[in-house]
């Protein structure tokens, strides 16, 4: 059965069992909630699910490494992209995702990432070149990306 860690909760896991890490779309209130249906759909699977999807958000807080929440959350995001075995990453159409589009440039040439873009997200464009240039899988729909992350987990 699939585990998953949210923040707050430290990243306390067995590096030997393979990982998952959701980077993608959030923007409360733009952003559908794929982890949970990306994480359903990999929950037979021995593995752990790192979901940055934070149950307890505060929209106030102020986005700067001098705010202890915020600098937590965004520290806990870099550690599950540096430890995860594999990324998953999700542009939905109706956002911009800029956090998402910096994760991208950092993990593209990591050979762990797996995307899915959408038509209709306004920068597919530079996502299918970058993925094309790094060799990076580039899916459209999130039922691939399930099916493609129950392949790299061994499902």
């Amino acid at each position: 059965m699939a585990q998953v860690l949210k923040p707050p909760v430290p990243l306390s896991f067995d590096d030997t069992v393979p990982s998952v890490f959701l980077a993608g779309s959030i923007e409360m209130g733009e952003a559908e909630d794929w982890q949970t249906h990306v994480g359903h759909g990999l929950r037979d699977l021995d593995v752990v699910i790192l979901n940055p999807r934070r149950d307890e958000w505060d929209a106030s807080w102020v986005q700067s490494i001098d705010n202890p929440p915020f600098r937590e959350q965004v520290g806990w995001e870099l550690e599950g992209l540096e430890r995860a075995s594999v990324v998953a990453m999700y542009f939905a159409p109706l956002t911009k995702a800029p956090v998402t589009l910096l994760e991208l440039g950092l993990v593209a040439r990591s050979g762990k990432l797996v995307v899915c873009c959408p038509d209709g997200f306004w920068r597919r464009g530079n996502v299918e070149v970058v993925c094309a240039r790094y060799g990076v899988p580039l899916v459209g729909e999130l039922a691939e990306l399930v099916r493609a992350l129950r392949v790299r987990v061994g499902g």
